[in-house]
């Protein structure tokens, strides 16, 4: 009895201590594991920190724009108000325009005709204008220079010269004018 206590005891110890070195191995590799999951999870933070920061500053700068965009908006408004016709009164008021121009010019204005294109997205209608006048060299550029002067707003898009041979140096002067009224 003796001798079977002393082999188990024995082999209690040699259990015990096989016990121990699986533990502090155990130990070991949870500490290495825990030492490179902390290094995966500060540089994972650094990189949240540096995204986060490229974030900061894109929506500063997106602040920023629409701060700056607010002045120029506002000025485009303006321009708009200001210089497009409302589509109501446009027709009458560029008709009588154009006759006030050709009249302090001294030019002899034959035909008008308007053709609206709408721009629904923008709110506006392009109105294509094809005028015929006749006069004198002086008189056609002051004309077209009553034009550029005009409080409406022209965009001469292309015009045809011809000379007449009624009587005198007279010009004639095909006009493709464009205008915008606003809705």
């Amino acid at each position: 009895m003796n001798k079977s206590w002393h082999v188990t005891k024995v082999a209690v110890r040699i259990l015990l201590g096989l016990i121990f070195i699986a533990d502090v191995a155990l130990g070991g590799f949870l500490y290495w594991q825990s030492q490179q999951t902390s290094v995966r999870a500060y540089s994972q933070v650094a990189t949240l920190r540096m995204q986060a920061k490229k974030l900061h500053a894109d929506v500063e700068r997106g602040d920023r724009i629409r701060q700056s965009l607010t002045p120029a908006g506002e000025a485009c408004e303006k321009f708009y108000n200001a210089t497009f016709l409302d589509s109501a009164t446009g027709y009458s008021a560029i008709q009588a325009d154009l006759s006030s121009i050709a009249s302090k010019a001294g030019v002899h204005a034959s035909s008008v005709s308007f053709k609206p294109k709408e721009f629904l997205q923008q709110g506006v209608t392009e109105i294509s204008i094809s005028e015929d006048i006749e006069g004198d060299y002086p008189s056609v550029l002051q004309f077209i220079n009553g034009l550029e002067i005009s409080d409406n707003f022209y965009l001469l898009r292309g015009l045809t010269l011809d000379s007449t041979s009624s009587g005198g140096a007279s010009l004639k002067l095909q006009l493709d004018l464009a205008t915008y009224f606003r809705k």
